[in-house]
């Protein structure tokens, strides 16, 4: 492994880590934040903010105008060229764009809250909730643009901290007094908006005080770097919007057809399905300005590496949540929720098959987007969308939510298979090399024999523990003994608990199995 391939998955797999460790962090702070919510608030008023909430988070997305990934590819290409000014006029340029359409938005939709509270919805009651929730697109989109600048510059940390920590922390402090002394709602939802504002606060100051480049603000422009940036981003935008209409085309289709139980029952195993993906993009946060900066400089052969190691380490580590999820749905919903959504089972099970392809297929999403192919990603959702629509026409009326559950599978198979051809035709790179394919059967083999041992057997609580610990011991031993993880995959292990400044016995295995031939 050269010195440069080293280098670049070492901080790829230091970055995933701290944006996974976030993320959980997040997501459990936020689940503590809406079980308040939902504790302290009616079920009409908490249904009214989740749709103002929901109008909002659409809203942020379309005044972000792509430029989250934008931004980030074009820092990392101009860094990796060494073009200063270019990378200055590219942070100005999106704090500025994305400045004047999010205020832009927002006046719009402020204008048009009333019109769509009441002739859209029939709910008056809305468009107050719904215009304390526009204050922070703004903030918001101006934050992420924060957290894209940073990302390109390679920090990791910056996002976790503020974003992931503060702004849940924020919320919750906030909230808790709030329902306690029995706040009215408006109050509940002007909490949000206070984090948000603290949060972006807080970018700024850290944003002002360390910056990651000397700006001159003097000279603030618009140039080609605008154009190229906004003719890159605006088809990503494009990419988001298709992507947000997928996940709604089954919910929409399966209302028409079906009953609001049945929608019910869908989303909620969709809801824990898509956990499967908190790893992938955790690996992802880091690996587009590092991909970006490899493709820049021409350097094909690492980029193919830190492909195929990223994407192995990315399935390696999620599958056994795959495995769990997959061999005990019962548990799982029942678990989340209760035994009620045990009836979603199957489709709990086909949707996790959908979702582990994105993780078995890798980055290659963001390899694309790296090498600047915006256009290409916005078809591929596209088509995405409708093979998922035609799917759903095909299998709901016959099958219901089963039929739904296979559509979205399928779709999100059929694409991943779709950017794995392209790529390979663009760059010559795929990440399915002889240690992969191996894991796979190995993988592939150990689901199999626990699926039909699970079935032989009386499932209760302590029998699943039981064998769940035991499928990780088996497969903990299976990836080191087929030496699925190699020796450099190891030793980057071992430095990276060194860098963290943890000291155990493990780091120490991790040197000697290394320095044992493992290759």
């Amino acid at each position: 492994m050269s010195h440069i391939t080293h280098k670049s998955l070492k901080r790829v797999a230091q970055s995933a880590t701290i944006i996974f460790i976030g993320t959980i962090i997040n997501l459990f702070l936020g689940f503590l934040g809406r079980i308040l919510l939902i504790r302290f608030t009616t079920q009409n008023e908490y249904g009214l903010y989740s749709m103002a909430f929901t109008l909002m988070s659409v809203l942020i997305t379309i005044s972000t105008l792509g430029l989250y990934d934008g931004t980030t590819r074009y820092i990392a290409k101009f860094r990796a060229e060494n073009k200063s000014d270019n990378i200055q006029d590219t942070v100005l340029s999106s704090m500025l764009i994305a400045l004047i359409s999010s205020v832009l938005i927002t006046i719009l939709a402020y204008t048009a809250s009333g019109y769509i509270a009441i002739n859209i919805y029939d709910l008056p009651e809305l468009s107050p909730v719904f215009n304390i929730l526009l204050i922070a697109i703004p903030l918001s989109v101006l934050s992420n643009i924060f957290i894209s600048i940073f990302r390109g510059f390679g920090e990791s940390k910056i996002k976790v901290f503020l974003n992931e920590i503060l702004r849940p922390v924020t919320y919750l402090l906030f909230l808790i007094p709030a329902v306690f002394l029995q706040f009215s709602f408006h109050t509940m939802v002007y909490v949000y908006v206070i984090s948000i504002l603290i949060t972006f606060l807080a970018f700024l100051f850290y944003f002002i005080r360390k910056p990651p480049l000397k700006l001159n603000w003097n000279r603030v422009r618009i140039n080609h770097i605008t154009k190229e940036l906004l003719v890159y981003s605006l088809p990503l935008l494009a990419v988001n919007i298709l992507l947000t209409v997928m996940s709604w085309t089954d919910t929409l289709m399966l209302g028409y057809f079906r009953t609001p139980e049945v929608v019910g029952m869908y989303n909620a195993a969709y809801t824990i399905a898509n956990l499967l993906s908190v790893f992938i993009n955790s690996v992802g946060y880091l690996y587009v300005p590092i991909i970006s900066q490899l493709y820049s400089k021409n350097q094909i052969e690492e980029l193919g590496v830190v492909n195929a190691t990223s994407t192995k380490w990315a399935f390696m580590f999620t599958f056994p949540m795959f495995a769990l999820f997959f061999l005990y749905p019962d548990f799982i919903l029942t678990f989340f929720y209760d035994s009620r959504y045990v009836a979603s089972s199957t489709v709990f099970q086909i949707l996790v098959l959908g979702f582990i392809t994105n993780a078995y297929f890798g980055l290659n999403y963001h390899t694309l987007m790296s090498a600047g192919k915006s256009y290409f990603l916005m078809n591929c959702s596209l088509i995405s969308s409708v093979l998922n629509i035609i799917l759903n026409l095909i299998l709901i009326p016959p099958f219901g939510m089963v039929g739904a559950a296979i559509a979205s599978a399928l779709s999100f198979a059929s694409i991943e298979v779709y950017m794995t051809v392209k790529l390979y035709k663009f760059l010559k790179i795929h990440p399915f090399t002889n240690v992969y394919l191996r894991f796979t059967f190995v993988a592939i083999s150990i689901v199999c024999f626990f699926y039909f041992v699970t079935h032989l057997i009386l499932t209760t609580f302590w029998t699943l523990v039981i064998l769940y610990s035991l499928f990780l011991l088996i497969y903990a031993i299976s990836v080191l003994y087929t030496k699925s993880l190699d020796k450099d995959d190891l030793k980057l292990m071992a430095e990276i608990w060194e860098t963290s400044g943890i000291r155990f016995s493990f780091h120490k295995f991790l040197k000697l199995w290394g320095d044992k031939g493992v290759n």
